[in-house]
């Protein structure tokens, strides 16, 4: 603070990283991607067995202002590691809030051959360009393992008694 302090301005920087490398990295979609998913914030009642896992965060922008509107579409596998090729199954898409606030229902994905466990996603900010890319879970023996797993998609992940809490923050670039 100098001499007069109501002259200083506090300024406050936002809490806004991808494991503190914004913005958040694109990534291949892989082969399994299908277009014109149905808009679906819970994924549960798409399969009958999986450990329930809800995932939330925000989509934002390097200065962690809200980017309201942006369209996330969500695929992956369910507990039996395949992914659903003739339907939707485990597949959808939504909208993040005003405030870039987004959550989905879902299920655990298994991992697979070749592959650490991991949600794939495609983000787009309302009249903007389209990010894929995957997000990874922490601690999984498999990560080293994967040429595609990419540190700074981890999510921030809890196991809980009732199923697993996930979140992630997409930062997309200005």
């Amino acid at each position: 603070m100098g001499e007069n302090p109501e002259n200083d301005v506090l300024i406050i920087t936002p809490d806004v990283k991808c494991n503190g490398i914004p913005p958040t990295p694109a990534q291949t979609e892989g082969p399994y991607y299908k277009p014109a998913t149905p808009f679906k914030t819970s994924f549960r009642s798409d399969v009958p067995t999986g450990t329930p896992m809800v995932l939330s965060g925000r989509v934002v922008d390097p200065d962690g202002k809200p980017i309201g509107g942006a369209l996330l579409d969500f695929w992956q596998v369910g507990d039996e590691g395949v992914y659903d090729e003739e339907g939707f199954t485990l597949r959808g898409h939504q909208f993040a809030d005003e405030e870039g606030n987004w959550r989905l229902e879902t299920v655990l994905p298994a991992e697979y051959p070749g592959r650490t466990r991991h949600l794939h996603v495609k983000v787009q900010p309302p009249g903007g360009g389209v990010l894929t890319t995957m997000l990874y879970f922490p601690g999984e023996r498999r990560n080293r393992l994967d040429k595609y797993f990419r540190p700074e998609c981890l999510m921030d992940v809890q196991e809980t008694p009732e199923g697993w809490l996930a979140s992630f923050t997409f930062i997309l670039p200005a």
